[in-house]
């Protein structure tokens, strides 16, 4: 017996997989499948949904296996992100409009939303840019730069309007920037120009709903009925689950659909009600688990390139958690943002299964040769 286990663990090994990594995205996959499913029996939502995720797991392997090498040309990711604002500018005229905001492109019956290749996309231009010049980062011009980078995604997302992705682009550029050195004079500064932006953001960009969200969050109770119905909803769920929750199935927030959009923006409130608290911190240490091991393998890159990706995509993955659950426990706006890996959504489950084998594939194709010295390089030693 132990020899088999042995051999299966050999064949395992070979494959170069985190499988802890994979395993806990599937995790978190399964976890908003059992909620989806737990509402009405002829839910089409689960099945999409596992479709999504057969689907998803393949392009992780598929990914793994591919040497994504290529992306650290700057001839490459400059055409990349050229198509992208083609892409995304498109979006604004010819955009298929789903509640309100023009951030999808419609195929029969199949959606796509370009934004969240576009996350990605702005993770390899950053890793790109910062470990050519981390050592220069406490120059203005490269903050400037690489916010060049970001602001434009940020603007035409915005306008679709998604405001919610726009400022999931604005905190993986930050975190980025953190991770690369920033000097505490330049975050000051830039906390200045992000209230600036803001200022301008309410003058002139943000529609009515938009500006009666963030209002119904300063004053959550001022407007149950309307436009804070939904967070209101959303943190009965989440207390009414108390300790072990109503269980499975039961959760009378969600299945009597007093809680709008329970498989997609507001799915932790409908597992959290159905899962309670100790059901929540298993949810928090199987992410944790999944972050860790993003960090993990981003460490044991061979390049500075291979290291900020990584610590990138963990960036996108915790901000995505924690503007997710902050405004599902009302303290947050809410701004439509998925939860990863849990919420519905073929588009956002692929390309977090395609971001994490491209973080596979530089594990499997990384070269030992000189990551010791490009390690030293990045902490400055």
């Amino acid at each position: 017996m132990s020899e088999m286990i042995q051999k299966a663990a050999a064949s395992f090994a070979r494959f170069r997989i985190d499988w802890v990594m994979l395993g806990s995205a599937v995790v978190l996959v399964l976890f908003g499948l059992v909620t989806m499913n737990s509402f009405v029996g002829d839910d089409p939502y689960f099945a999409r949904q596992v479709m999504w995720l057969c689907v998803s797991v393949a392009t992780f392997f598929a990914a793994s296996f591919i040497d994504w090498s290529f992306l650290k040309r700057t001839q490459v990711l400059v055409l990349l992100f050229g198509l992208m604002i083609l892409l995304l500018s498109g979006l604004l005229l010819l955009g298929a409009e789903v509640k309100g905001a023009q951030s999808w492109i419609q195929f029969g019956s199949v959606s796509f939303q370009p934004t969240d290749f576009a996350k990605v996309l702005l993770i390899l231009i950053l890793a790109k840019y910062f470990s050519k010049r981390h050592i220069e980062i406490a120059n203005i011009r490269h903050i400037i730069v690489s916010g060049v980078y970001a602001a434009i995604l940020f603007f035409l997302v915005a306008l679709q309007p998604d405001f919610g992705s726009a400022v999931i682009i604005a905190l993986v550029w930050l975190g980025m920037t953190l991770v690369s050195g920033l000097s505490k004079r330049h975050l000051f500064t830039l906390i200045a120009c992000g209230a600036v932006a803001f200022a301008l953001l309410w003058s002139f960009g943000f529609k009515d709903y938009q500006k009666a969200r963030i209002v119904s969050f300063i004053h959550p109770l001022s407007d149950v009925r309307g436009a804070g119905y939904n967070a209101y909803q959303s943190m009965v769920a989440v207390g009414s689950g108390e300790i072990w929750g109503k269980g499975i199935g039961y959760g009378t927030q969600s299945k009597l659909k007093f809680l709008p959009e329970y498989q997609t923006d507001f799915v932790f409130a409908a597992f959290a009600e159905e899962w309670g608290f100790a059901g929540v911190i298993l949810f928090f240490a199987v992410f944790a688990l999944l972050i860790w091991r993003i960090i993990a393998n981003s460490w044991r890159g061979a390049t500075n390139f291979e290291i900020l990706y990584g610590l990138g995509l963990a960036t996108l993955f915790m901000s995505h958690f924690l503007v997710n659950v902050g405004m599902n426990m009302g303290l947050l706006p809410v701004t439509g943002i998925t939860l990863p890996f849990v919420s519905y959504g073929g588009s956002h489950l692929l390309t977090a299964f395609f971001a994490l084998g491209i973080l596979e594939s530089h594990r499997r194709y990384m070269r030992d040769a000189h990551r010791e010295e490009t390690k030293n390089e990045f902490l400055g030693i």
